[in-house]
């Protein structure tokens, strides 16, 4: 009986090169997930986006 490796299964975003892994290949320091699904890890630098920008808004608003 083969045990599956943390994360197998799952998709990942490597940050350092842009692409996407079926499974943690890469450094655990230079992926974003995991994700269910290849198109969430896909829009992961998206998502990034968006809540970087949520919070610096939320920043202002504090001010």
């Amino acid at each position: 009986m083969s045990e599956a490796l943390p994360g197998e299964g799952e998709y990942w975003f490597n940050i350092v090169t842009g692409t996407v892994e079926s499974g943690p290949q890469s450094d655990w320091s230079q992926l974003l997930g995991p994700y269910n699904s290849r198109a969430e890890a896909e829009a992961a630098m998206t998502k990034v986006r968006e809540r970087n920008e949520q919070w610096d808004a939320e920043d202002e608003d504090d001010d």
